[in-house]
């Protein structure tokens, strides 16, 4: 399918066009069909040399200047009627100049009404408008609703205007501007618009602002569908969504897919950042959002949305002006997640980046850290070094790598009988958005990750807290099972940290709470119990290893655990094996 909207002055006969062309009545409304005037998007469809073509038709009073906004911005092509007997006129020059804004490139100039007068003055005088535009030498069809004169001749230059499209991609993420929405009774709420990339099907869960909405059913030119593939108009039964929660400019989107954004920066065409006002309204598919415009550059400025939209790199828009009835620039966005501008001289620096080819490079420099899906949703090509599910900036990391050891380091000389820096900790001071980017950050550097924390691999002990255990080591070389008292720590300055440390490094091993041994303490316990008659009694043992009940209960337990002592149940072991 391909979708062409129409444009052109008021009463230039663009409906009458359309009818003619489709046998369906574009107009919708009894009020359009009384007065003869266009006062709503109008949708209706033919097939033209082997394709199905569906038609926007869009009012043409400057009054509803919005309203064909909404219908052409969508559309990839545009049928431009001028009248014979009227020529080109006002409205004529504010539709031409929304197309241009838009960028729109693909047209056919249609001169109606050319059983009234000679069609070749309207038609030169608006081919040398049109060519001054994005549109280029438009191709001109003179054609006569009332005789049929032409008719055959617009349907076969219809025909060579869609093939010369490019194709669109159904594999391309859903956004589907609505420009309709109603209900159906027995189905709900029901919602239309042109679908230019992408494709839905039945099941598909969508979001439609925050929420998350399912697609309950599927029409395309009034025909039901499983799925249908982008280029369309497409009508979507949504399930569970209440009319009153979806209007025109409110967009479907494929989950996961789109960034909205309040900020962007863009590139103006057709206007100085000087000529604009602070006051616009953007129109972007069928939205049209109250904007505030800072400049930037001569020809770059920074607009703020009063309500956010999802948008990518390399959208094009519109910005009007609704106090003077004007278009007033087109724009090609080049940001959508641009930086704060608060110290003097930002606006100045930020047009300088903005000149920039390399547009995703320099966001990810900028953020260091990206996540790809994040690129791809901001419509930026994947750049940088690829980490998982991550794209990082190069130097980001070589600085960073420079700096983990001091940071470490750092950390360690206000915490001397920590294990280690907790992972999180780390992450947090060298501003990584994820943990899993530790490791990588890491890599080279000679620094470890054990059980959660950071630390070099040599790490020891606090000078104060190596003496303290020296002295233990020194104990328990004359006595290794006779545990040092609580008050004997105390004055050692051992408490349960420097114990810990102690025992994680393997100086020490611990029996239980508040007793501890030398690290060798279980394999002596055995070898001396080995000697014993076997089987022993725990008095036995502690008068074996010349030790205290505190400690040998505690300890037979642990060999106990361990498999290196048996206990026989009635209240003595052996040693097993």
């Amino acid at each position: 399918m391909r979708v062409i909207a129409t444009a052109g002055h008021v009463d230039h006969g663009k409906s009458t066009l359309v009818r003619r062309l489709t046998g369906m009545e574009p107009d919708r409304w009894a009020e359009e069909r009384r007065r003869g005037l266009t006062l709503d998007l109008g949708f209706a469809w033919t097939g033209i040399g082997g394709e199905e073509v569906a038609f926007v038709d869009v009012p043409g009073h400057e009054r509803f200047v919005p309203t064909m906004l909404a219908g052409a911005g969508p559309a990839p092509a545009v049928l431009f009627v001028v009248a014979a007997d009227e020529g080109w006129k006002p409205q004529s020059a504010e539709h031409l100049a929304a197309l241009d804004a838009f960028g729109a490139g693909h047209c056919l100039l249609v001169v109606t009404k050319a059983d009234r007068a000679d069609p070749a003055a309207a038609a030169a005088a608006a081919v040398a408008e049109i060519s001054r535009t994005s549109l280029g030498r438009p191709p001109v069809v003179a054609v006569s609703a009332v005789t049929g004169a032409g008719i055959e001749e617009l349907r076969t230059a219809i025909g060579e205007l869609t093939a010369a499209l490019p194709p669109p991609d159904p594999g391309a993420d859903v956004r589907l501007w609505l420009d309709r929405a109603f209900t159906v009774k027995g189905a709900g709420t029901v919602v239309t618009g042109t679908l230019t990339a992408g494709t839905i099907a039945i099941g598909d869960e969508l979001l439609l602002g925050s929420s998350r909405v399912k697609v309950r059913g599927l029409q395309a030119l009034g025909r039901a569908s499983e799925r249908v593939p982008a280029a369309a108009r497409v009508a979507v039964n949504l399930r569970g969504t209440a009319r009153a929660e979806v209007r025109r400019g409110k967009v479907l989107l494929a989950p996961g897919a789109w960034l909205t954004t309040a900020e962007l920066d863009v590139r103006l065409r057709g206007a100085a950042s000087a000529d604009l006002h602070r006051e616009h309204v953007l129109h972007l598919g069928t939205a049209a959002v109250p904007v505030r415009v800072r400049p930037l550059g001569s020809d770059t400025v920074r607009l703020t949305l009063a309500t956010a939209l999802p948008l990518r790199v390399g959208d094009r828009g519109l910005l009007r002006d609704p106090g003077e009835h004007r278009i007033a620039a087109g724009f090609d966005v080049l940001d959508v997640r641009p930086p704060r501008l608060a110290r003097r001289g930002a606006a100045r620096a930020r047009a300088e980046d903005l000149a920039a080819k390399d547009l995703g490079r320099g966001y990810l420099r900028r953020n260091g850290f990206v996540p790809a899906a994040d690129l791809r949703a901001m419509g930026l090509p994947e750049t940088g070094d690829r980490l998982g599910d991550w794209c990082v900036d190069p130097a980001r990391m070589t600085r960073l790598r420079a700096e983990v050891a001091e940071v470490v380091e750092g950390w360690h000389r206000g915490h001397v009988v920590a294990a280690g820096m907790p992972v999180e900790t780390l992450r947090q001071q060298l501003g990584l958005p994820a943990p899993g980017l530790v490791g990588p950050v890491l890599a080279g550097t000679g620094l470890i990750v054990d059980g959660g924390l950071v630390r070099r691999p040599d790490l020891g002990l606090a000078p104060e807290v190596d003496r303290a255990v020296r002295a233990l080591e020194e104990r328990f070389t004359e006595s290794p099972f006779r545990a040092p008292e609580a008050d004997e720590l105390r004055e050692l300055g051992l408490g349960r940290r420097e114990l810990a440390a102690a025992v994680r490094l393997g100086r020490l091993s611990l029996v239980a709470e508040g007793v501890v041994l030398g690290p060798d303490a279980q394999e002596r316990a055995v070898t001396a119990l080995a000697g014993l008659g076997q089987p022993f009694t725990v008095s036995a043992a502690r008068r074996a290893l010349g030790s205290t009940r505190r400690v040998m209960i505690p300890l037979l337990e642990r060999l106990d655990a361990a498999g290196r002592t048996e206990p026989l149940g009635d209240g003595t072991r052996r040693v097993a094996g």
